[in-house]
């Protein structure tokens, strides 16, 4: 068991529509509005998207200066993260995160390491969906970048594969510095909502948990823990996690529960209530610098 701080991320928006919890942010007043409510309330990294998916580069750019030039000033020492960019090829996915630098900081950039199939059930029953694609060349790139840039990268990791890449990385010393590890589990229901979830991802169980854990075992690098599609407050991993040193990824974008439409700022405060039932104090922005060792 560790005393170390907990770092709370809050993933606010994502995909998630009004129809699925009518709390989530839409547009950059409120984006701005919920991303300083979550820090207020203990989140020490807060996760968002712009209001457009299809965005990328200098349009991309701009629409997440439109919220985050009003949080940083309000906040300078806030540490944020954007997603990625639907664009082909490394550099189209990352350029927006060059763009937003060149005017304020971005101490953190998504990184997606391995492909997936992502789906949910048709009327019989059976799976259909896309596969979500990010190959090695791109993955070598969008590294290659952030080390450049010096930007930590956001590790999402969708399958046990991921990890396996992102371990090659860290083995010859090329992950780039202030790199976080981000666990997926997929839950029972499918993000938007439509029905079961067939997607991504371990149960959120002990024993998937700690498979994870054997495969991250010696390498110090800083891991979070998400449920997509259900509560992770519910499931066993949230408080395993902080019991084995881990941080606690919330939020509106992968949390859903039917009969329950929380705010980003609740997730943040029971996140926080737990970590601290469990005995770990809430890391400060300067601590999450420092538990990163960011740049």
């Amino acid at each position: 068991m560790t005393q170390d701080p907990v770092i709370i991320e809050a993933s606010i928006n994502g995909a998630t529509e009004p129809t699925r919890n009518r709390h989530v942010p839409v547009g950059p007043a409120a984006i701005r509005d919920d991303a300083l409510a979550c820090f207020e309330a203990g989140a020490g990294i807060v996760h968002a998207h712009n209001p457009d998916f299809r965005l990328s580069g200098q349009e991309a750019a701009d629409a997440y200066l439109a919220t985050w030039r009003d949080v940083l000033a309000a906040r300078p020492d806030a540490i944020w993260s954007p997603t990625t960019c639907a664009a082909p090829g490394g550099e189209q996915r990352m350029a927006h995160v060059a763009a937003i630098q060149a005017e304020i900081p971005v101490p953190l950039a998504s990184v997606d390491p391995g492909s997936t199939n992502l789906g949910s059930l048709d009327a019989d029953g059976l799976p259909v969906g896309f596969v979500y694609r990010n190959s090695y060349d791109e993955i070598r790139t969008c590294l290659a970048l952030c080390r450049e840039w010096k930007v930590g990268a956001a590790l999402a990791i969708y399958e046990p594969g991921f990890l396996q890449t992102v371990l090659s990385y860290h083995r010859v010393g090329l992950l780039p510095a202030g790199s976080l590890v981000k666990l997926y589990f997929g839950g029972r229901h499918e993000t938007s909502a439509r029905g079961p979830r067939v997607t991504f991802g371990l149960p959120p169980t002990r024993h998937a948990l700690l498979a994870y854990l054997d495969m991250l075992d010696g390498t110090g690098l800083p891991w979070t823990v998400s449920v997509w599609g259900d509560d992770l407050l519910v499931t066993p991993v949230a408080q395993l996690a902080l019991e084995r040193g881990g941080h606690l990824s919330v939020g509106i974008e992968p949390h859903f529960d039917p009969d329950r439409m929380p705010t980003n700022v609740e997730l943040v405060t029971e996140a926080a209530a737990l970590a601290l039932k469990v005995g770990r104090p809430i890391a400060t922005s300067a601590q999450v610098a420092e538990l990163l060792s960011l740049p």
